[in-house]
């Protein structure tokens, strides 16, 4: 197994750096182009088709917004290599759903325009504003909830090496990733959706699970080493011990996804690789993040309180 002798701590302004960039990116992204959020979670309707042959958007857009009389949002999406064929996808959001008489005036219109093309209703789902609204903040307790239990996790764990400032510390990495999973969904376009939580929840565990690899190797070389060891020797030594199981571990991961995100690709499963996409990138992001920020901030944090009772001890 190899070696390293990298110096994280030392280069911790440089690990610092790369994120604050990648966020003033992902800020700017989000300020220009906004972020759209799924019916699921803004309320209103949806409706989607499956259909043959080609179609022509702009006909098909004028056609829906004629049948209903309002504006609506209409998705072509290519189904090469799917059984179900090509899907158009109607969604209107608001408080008002759309009707079935709506829908046949829908049907009508597509039929009138394109009568080769056999129109299907797949799938039809109407949300009220007030349970996506709910839902949200459902998703969002649940997120903040799993926080709060990996942080008691992590002090009652490792109480011995300043168990709540690992916590915090790891607890600081996983927002890292799951901002940089936010980002993600911005930059591409696609919408906050439940598989946004899902990703979000996924990466949480995923990424933790790397820093307390980290974390028990601090504990046992803590014993090892003895209390004269520097912090900042300490985390280096741990890290670098680890680093080849976190690489791999990423590694494996990433790929097995990147499969994953390959297939839905080829088979137009938009469901799929709205997933698979922001995961290689949390997965990539959570492999950083547990290696280059949560023990160099361990380590300031660690530093910090030092100074403090040094400076305590002198002023008595």
């Amino acid at each position: 197994m190899k070696k390293f002798k990298i110096k994280f701590y030392q280069h911790r302004k440089i690990y610092f750096g790369i994120s604050l960039g990648l966020f003033v990116i992902g800020l700017l992204f989000n300020l220009i182009f906004g972020v759209e959020l799924d019916i699921n979670f803004r309320g209103g309707a949806l409706i989607q088709y499956s259909y043959t042959g080609e179609v022509d958007q702009e006909t098909v857009d004028q056609a829906v917004e004629d049948a209903i009389g309002r504006d609506v949002t209409v998705t072509l999406t290519d189904g090469i290599g799917t059984q179900q064929g090509n899907t158009l996808t109607v969604s209107l959001s608001g408080s008002d759903g759309i009707s079935l008489d709506e829908q046949k005036a829908i049907a009508a219109n597509l039929a009138e325009k394109y009568p080769n093309s056999e129109f299907t209703v797949m799938q039809s789902s109407s949300v009220p504003p007030t349970m996506g609204a709910k839902f949200f903040a459902k998703c969002l307790v649940a997120v903040a909830l799993a926080v709060v239990l990996l942080i008691i996790y992590v002090a009652l764990r490792f109480r011995k090496i300043g168990g709540m400032s690992a916590g915090v510390m790891a607890v600081i990495a996983l927002l890292h990733d799951v901002l940089m999973v936010y980002f993600t969904f911005v930059i591409f376009g696609f919408p906050i959706d439940d598989n946004f939580i899902a990703v979000v929840l996924t990466i949480l565990g995923y990424s933790l699970n790397d820093t307390i690899v980290v974390y028990d190797r601090v504990r046992e070389n803590r014993r090892l080493l003895g209390p004269k060891v520097s912090y900042e020797e300490l985390m280096d030594t741990s890290i670098n011990q680890t680093l080849t199981r976190s690489i791999n571990t990423s590694v494996c991961t990433f790929l097995a996804v990147a499969v994953v995100f390959v297939v839905g690709s080829i088979y137009g499963l938009s469901s799929v690789t709205t997933f698979a996409l922001p995961m290689m990138i949390g997965i990539v992001t959570g492999c950083y993040s547990s290696v280059c920020l949560a023990g160099p901030m361990y380590v300031m944090w660690q530093n910090h309180k030092l100074k403090k009772k040094a400076a305590t001890k002198a002023a008595e």
